[in-house]
């Protein structure tokens, strides 16, 4: 057996045994060797993809939702560096990828010789750990070095508190395919039961008690850990729940879904700061609410991994791996007062969307009404992720996700498609038209891939909508172009490049109509950028309204 073919099937089996279940390949020479070895891996789910960034994202999607390593890999050079943004997505919101570059060994390297760049520490201070496998020989200590690299790899991977990328570059001398000689001056074989080494799990942290409080408050970001006995303890406690959509805490009696507009609104902002703020996840779609956090007298912050904790509003006061949450016992006046001023916007902001028609933050609202129980709904960046955190109704029975480590445009129709194949149920995505021509390439699929459940509703108000809610709106001459970016593409026929099923939406109302179906498809719902900017100020002004109403009848 030649050395490239026996490192790359001791890799992919140790790998495997670690608990491996989906890889993602984009196609090349130099990693010839580990294509060959998991073609012929019948444990492993294998996904190939002609386009390596959008391999990366679909590889961050499955990640993302199944909450275990995915590998991905690719051959050298470019084919490398093409995966960068989704590590360092992977990075910031603590996904766990493995990623496997393949590279020329060190006598080609600065030679100039085809398809060879320098591949060492490529991704910089992204992956959790980094290791150059080294050119692979054929002598007695080998196995032991590979299988146990694979254990070490995994588990930084995986990383309890702190998952994340791992980066291996693997060098490969040639020849690069099976040669039909099996043997090997060692036994290639691995542990009976299980991976070469075993890593032992820590125990639970003990957690932070807090002093009993009425007048508390949690607030649930993206990436938030261990959310139902976060929210359930809150209910418990009293306290009223601000979750952004991603952050998974959205539902239930305590869940208050206007609360941009209520702390938009200074005098509620106030008349409303609480004794104590618990934060999970990382919060920053709302600035209303990062404004009020920094004036929080007690916030704490819940962070798993004690080196990486997120206080984007630098007003964290303590920071605890977990918080125990007591009963409190007293009246009900500070969660009523909550209740009663977010049921009074809810009325208003719902009033509004419901006379404009086919407007972008109606959309947000009336497609996570229309999904089944089971779905999952994908946020695209910019506007769907804010429309949905403004305007959607609290509900139970929806995973949603999004990209909110650098909270990025690029990559989403792939880690949609990644995080579909990864759910057990229906799915769906909400992204605006930038981004699905960011990345179109993830419509892509091969006759004999695994296909996802997965319908794509693209927002289309040709360009970027987000910026006509910004300062730069105002600057009129050059705004169109070099903001607005129109592209005046028609999405009907960039899912026809694809054999992608098609529906255009007119009405809002046919919309649940519209997102039936099986398979990869897309749902395309036109706006208008400029009525859009005006659709989000009357819900602003409706609902701080609202609030001085409710307030001056307090």
């Amino acid at each position: 057996m030649n050395p490239a073919t026996a490192l790359a099937t001791v890799l992919v089996d140790e790998l495997v045994r670690c608990g491996l279940t989906d890889v993602v390949l984009a196609p090349g020479s130099r990693s010839a060797p580990l294509a060959m070895a998991l073609h012929a891996e019948s444990r492993v789910r294998l996904h190939v993809r002609i386009d390596e960034r959008s391999a990366s994202y679909l590889a961050l999607g499955l990640a993302k939702r199944s909450e275990r390593p995915v590998a991905l890999i690719c051959s050298s050079g470019t084919a490398a560096v093409n995966f960068h943004p989704a590590v360092v997505e992977a990075s910031e919101s603590g996904v766990p990828l493995l990623v496997l570059t393949a590279d020329r060994p060190p006598e080609l390297r600065g030679t100039g010789a085809n398809q060879t760049i320098d591949q060492l520490k490529l991704y910089g201070t992204a992956p959790r750990w980094f290791a150059e496998v080294g050119v692979p020989e054929e002598r007695p200590g080998q196995v032991a070095y590979w299988r146990s690299l694979a254990c070490r790899a995994w588990q930084h991977a995986a990383g309890a508190g702190n998952p994340g990328p791992v980066h291996l570059n693997v060098a490969f001398r040639e020849p690069l395919i099976p040669d039909g000689d099996t043997s090997w001056c060692e036994p290639l074989d691995g542990a009976a039961n299980g991976p070469w080494v075993r890593a032992r799990v820590a125990p639970p942290p003990v957690a932070l008690h807090l002093p009993p409080t009425r007048r508390g408050v949690l607030v649930v970001g993206d990436g938030a850990a261990n959310v139902r006995r976060y929210v359930a303890a809150a209910g418990m406690a009293g306290w009223p729940v601000l979750s952004e959509p991603s952050g998974g805490g959205r539902y239930g009696d305590n869940a208050i879904s206007t609360y941009h507009y209520l702390l938009s609104t200074p005098e509620f902002a106030d008349a409303h700061r609480p004794d104590v703020v618990v934060t999970l996840g990382r919060p920053g779609l709302s600035r209303p609410l990062l404004s009020w956090l920094q004036r929080a007298d007690e916030h704490i912050v819940v962070a798993p991994d004690l080196d990486r904790w997120p206080d984007p509003t630098r007003s964290a006061t303590q920071v605890a791996q977990a918080v125990e949450i007591p009963v409190a016992s007293g009246d009900d006046s500070w969660l009523h007062a909550w209740r009663r001023a977010d049921q009074a916007v809810r009325a208003v902001v719902d009033e509004v969307l419901d006379l404009t028609g086919t407007s972008e933050p109606r959309l947000a609202r009336d497609l996570v009404d229309a999904l089944p129980n089971g779905s999952l709904l994908f946020c695209g960046s910019s506007m769907p992720i804010r429309d949905l955190d403004q305007a959607m109704r609290p509900r139970r029975g929806i995973r949603f996700m999004a990209n909110r480590g650098t909270s990025g445009i690029d990559g989403l129709v792939s880690t949609a498609m990644g995080a579909a194949l990864a759910h057990n149920g229906p799915s769906y995505a909400l992204i605006g038209d930038l981004s699905f021509l960011h990345d179109q390439n993830g419509l892509i699929l091969g006759p004999r891939e695994p296909r996802p459940d997965l319908c794509l509703v693209v927002v289309n108000n040709d360009g970027g909508g987000i910026f006509s809610m910004l300062p730069q709106a105002a600057i009129r001459d050059p705004f169109e172009r070099v903001f607005g970016t129109p592209h005046g593409v028609d999405l009907g026929y960039v899912a026809a490049a694809t054999g992608t099923p098609y529906t255009l939406v007119s009405d809002i109302g046919d919309l649940p109509k519209a997102l039936r179906g099986q398979g990869p498809r897309v749902v395309e719902v036109r706006t208008d950028r400029e009525e859009n900017a005006l659709v989000h100020a009357r819900l602003r002004e409706a609902a701080q309204d609202a609030v001085r109403a409710f307030l001056g009848a307090s």
